[in-house]
């Protein structure tokens, strides 16, 4: 499961990162804590060249109540025991509420890092899990699509965030899922009108954990209303190492979370 999520990037990162544009219409604003029921920037198939602004959790078009589903398992119904080690068929495809969104509404969800926490304490734990290496922003795979509600005739556009088993990461947090993070050269691949489904779906893997880090934080981050560069200060280790650099003037230890900035300065890090 991932509910909670960060990006705090410029709107001229996130065009030159992505290749695309923010229409003067959309104000992007920094977000410590992204929740469910948020409007955060996405780039869709359809519109594969601006930024939009979805509500994270999806509502099935189909639905006659207003729903969010933060989440789409890739395995579907299958793998019910979240086997990190399962390499089965993606079950998505025959889920009521994805198979049509995993074949022609399809979007990148910018992020900057995400929020997990292990199974049974979830945000009562909470970690802050980022690519090593300050490869940020990164994009997670997701779907979306256009609920209209039938008392007012608004049209509602919402996405969810593709999950997948867990890997080494999260693995170590004890939580049995992970986001799909897609590697940059896949990203274009994901809104692809014409790549064959088959193909999308193998795209649908954990990112490798010896490219990730996490740690921890106080569950301050639970109030979706909460929202500060003080809900990421780090409240212990991080779970994995990072390479020490040492100079005349100081000691860091590089990689989010590691300095007064909480990772999001101008030093570019070194990680393992």
């Amino acid at each position: 499961m991932c509910g909670r999520y960060i990006l705090i990037q410029k709107a001229e990162v996130l065009e030159k990162r992505f290749g695309v544009l923010v229409p003067d219409t959309i104000s992007l604003k920094p977000s410590y804590n992204i929740a469910p029921g948020k409007f955060a920037p996405v780039i869709t198939n359809d519109h594969p060249h601006e930024i939009q602004l979805f509500r994270f959790g999806m509502t099935p078009s189909w639905m006659s109540k207003p729903t969010l589903l933060i989440n789409a398992r890739s395995e579907g119904d299958h793998n019910s025991d979240n086997n990190p080690a399962y390499t089965g068929s993606k079950g998505i495809i025959t889920k009521p509420a994805f198979r049509k969104p995993i074949r022609s509404q399809r979007c990148l969800i910018p992020a900057d890092a995400f929020i997990e926490g292990p199974e049974k304490e979830k945000l009562n734990k909470p970690f802050v899990v980022y690519l090593r290496n300050q490869v940020r922003p990164f994009a997670f795979a997701g779907i979306w699509d256009c609920w209209k509600n039938p008392e007012t005739s608004e049209l509602i556009y919402s996405f969810a965030i593709i999950t997948t088993v867990a890997n080494e990461v999260t693995q170590k947090i004890q939580h049995h899922r992970s986001p799909v993070i897609l590697h940059r050269e896949d990203e274009r691949k994901w809104l692809s009108n014409t790549l064959p489904l088959s193909d999308l779906t193998q795209l649908l893997v954990p990112y490798p954990g010896e490219l990730m880090n996490a740690y921890p934080i106080a569950p301050t981050i639970k109030n979706p209303r909460a929202d500060d560069p003080g809900l990421i200060h780090p409240a212990g280790q991080r779970i994995m190492p990072e390479i020490i650099i040492k100079s005349t003037k100081e000691v860091r230890i590089t990689g989010m979370g590691s300095n007064r900035n909480f990772g999001f300065d101008d030093q570019k890090p070194m990680g393992n």
